[in-house]
């Protein structure tokens, strides 16, 4: 075959790496902000004119601080968030240092999502919980995430993939990743072959996310 002829103008190892490092930013970041997003959705909601913990006050603060973040470009976020990543990790470049601003950047994100996929709740189901004398702890667990679960994994979903494309943009200051092998060997060294495999390894990457996380909501809503 003709790529049995084929000579890479870089190591593959180093492609490898890059992969794995790229895979760790985004693993950590999304577990982050699944693990943050989904207890700052639920405020968001329960806070909310109408929900059982009404706070239009903390709801409008939370409103502010979430839409602040989402409002501030990645690569802007990356750049003002050097001194706490340092003071974090001890670091401002590195996949550690990459992995601070991309939580950091996700929650948010991800927040908002799984907000609208908890208001989609029917208010029905809510309101037989609480004449049934469930407990605002036992509503969240057996109604509102039951419920909501298809739409918030989707969701995060949609966060993975935007979590892959920001890991690469990370690239751009030293983050590693497929990001940075794109931009020092590609970019800088106008080699074509590199960003051509690396742009292939980011669509396969966002692929099979997508694939996965489809089938995941498929699953939950036929349960």
């Amino acid at each position: 075959m003709w790529f049995e002829n084929l000579t890479l103008s870089i190591p593959v190892e180093r492609y490898w790496q890059a992969l794995l490092d790229t895979l760790m930013m985004v693993g950590v970041s999304s577990a982050v902000a699944f693990l943050a997003g989904i207890p700052l959705a639920l405020l968001l909601i329960v806070t909310a004119p109408g929900g059982f913990l009404q706070s239009p006050t903390t709801n409008r603060l939370l409103g502010y601080v979430v839409n602040g973040f989402r409002a501030v470009p990645f690569i802007v976020l990356l750049v003002a968030l050097i001194p706490f990543t340092r003071y974090v990790v001890g670091t401002t470049i590195g996949v550690w240092a990459a992995i601070v601003p991309l939580a950091i950047s996700s929650t948010p994100f991800f927040a908002r999502i799984a907000e609208v996929s908890l208001r989609e709740v029917d208010p029905g189901l809510i309101e037989a919980a609480q004449a049934m004398g469930c407990k605002k702890w036992h509503i969240v667990r057996h109604v509102y995430l039951p419920e909501a679960m298809p739409g918030i994994i989707g969701g995060f979903t949609i966060t993975l993939v935007a979590l892959i494309s920001s890991s690469a943009m990370a690239g751009a200051v030293g983050a590693g990743g497929l990001g940075d092998l794109a931009i020092r060997y590609g970019y800088q060294r106008f080699d074509t072959q590199v960003m051509v495999i690396v742009i292939v390894l980011l669509i396969a990457m966002v692929t099979v996310v997508q694939y996965l996380g489809d089938r995941c909501v498929r699953w939950l809503r036929t349960r």
